[in-house]
């Protein structure tokens, strides 16, 4: 699989791999930056243990992780990838994002989205791209119904989280005939 280098003027998207993880480790260690996800990243090794997962899946097609270096700043901010890819079906979904509080608000979420959806739909010419989001989590939620997603459902109590509670998984998605006109409202200016 060829990797992707996702860029503009705002923020580069490049493969995390165990050769640059370590650029996240003050960010992973921020209180509360995961709090909604079933994954632990508050120690160097467990970002370690994150990343060789998500380097696994990759090697098996099934994940593209980025490592993400906000332009602006001249500094990394975070991580988010493409995972469950579905190459058959012809979807996959965007999440495992998390960024810095200090990158937060200030449009590079919105910037990295855009590249992203844009690979997907008129790179990998996919059919859908999907988002799931805890459903406590109203700030990410409405991050993704900002970006155009439609609320399909919610699973409920599907995910364990490290502290035993189950969560419910709101469902979002965008269709790739829904992709142009969500670019031309959400997106203007990009």
């Amino acid at each position: 699989m060829q990797v992707p280098t996702l860029e503009n003027d705002r923020v580069k998207l490049s493969l995390l791999d165990l050769s640059n993880y370590t650029h996240l480790i003050a960010i992973a260690n921020q209180k509360n930056l995961v709090q909604y996800s079933p994954s632990d990243i508050a120690t160097p090794e467990k970002l370690k243990d994150y990343v060789q997962i998500a380097v696994d899946n990759y090697y098996h097609n099934t994940a593209i992780p980025f490592i993400i270096f906000d332009k602006k700043a001249n500094e990394y901010a975070g991580s988010t990838r493409f995972g469950l890819i579905n190459w058959h079906n012809k979807v996959l979904h965007i999440g495992w994002t998390w960024i810095g509080t200090q990158f937060q608000g200030n449009r590079l979420n919105m910037n990295m989205k855009f590249l992203m959806l844009q690979y997907a739909f008129e790179i990998l010419r996919f059919d859908k791209v999907e988002f799931r989001v805890d459903e406590r989590n109203i700030r990410s939620r409405k991050a993704v119904e900002k970006l155009g997603a439609k609320l399909e459902g919610i699973l409920r109590k599907d995910t364990l989280m490290l502290d035993g509670f189950k969560r419910s998984t709101c469902c979002y998605g965008i269709l790739n005939e829904e992709w142009k006109n969500i670019k031309n409202i959400h997106f203007k200016g990009f």
